[in-house]
């Protein structure tokens, strides 16, 4: 039954084609984040326990670690942006009326939106440049161009869900910090719908 309700939770509040695109960054950023921390879990606590029972490390900790950091940290910015847990300066914004705060919050979450799809071009281009050295990992002889593929992917993801938040305020009375979440102040947080 639980995982019936989780999964629900990630069920987007859009209609039609954008709450289908809003559901799969959704499943695809919970099943990212879940993966990763298990991973690094595992891989840290099998490495600690190969150290002092056996006397040897495992050999590729390290990097398959710094993997999963990468995987995690672009990951888990699409994942704060859904939920609306960025870190805001709002106490101009606060003060203004609510119709000046709806367009204030398009125009921050369209310009977010825009960023986050430039800082993808350039880290796909980015990814271009690494893959044309032919670097590799010292350990997993993995490119090094490989495990930089989730920087366009989580700026890509993030992009995607200020632009569907910047829909959202523009087709909603109230106003969204995310596709899910009202601005406001309940108890110190917003309230997530």
């Amino acid at each position: 039954m639980s995982d019936e309700h989780d999964l629900q939770e990630l069920d987007s509040a859009l209609p039609g084609f954008l709450g289908v695109i809003d559901t799969v960054i959704g499943r695809v950023e919970s099943f990212l984040l879940a993966v990763g921390v298990l991973l690094m879990a595992l891989n840290t606590s099998a490495n600690v326990l190969g150290r002092f029972a056996f006397g040897n490390s495992i050999f590729f900790a390290e990097e398959l670690n710094r993997i999963l950091i990468i995987l995690i940290t672009f990951a888990g910015i699409s994942y704060a942006a859904r939920h609306g847990r960025h870190i805001r300066m709002s106490a101009i914004y606060d003060a203004m009326p609510p119709k000046l705060r709806r367009v204030l919050m398009i125009a921050i979450t369209l310009i977010t939106a825009v960023l986050m799809f430039g800082l993808c071009y350039y880290a796909i281009n980015y990814i271009g440049t690494q893959a044309s050295r032919g670097r590799v990992l010292p350990s997993l002889q993995i490119p090094v161009w490989i495990i930089l593929v989730w920087v366009p992917v989580g700026f890509f993801m993030t992009g995607m869900q200020y632009l569907l938040t910047a829909i959202k305020n523009m087709t909603s009375k109230d106003i969204y910090l995310s596709t899910a979440v009202l601005e406001g102040y309940d108890s110190d947080e917003e309230t997530e719908v």
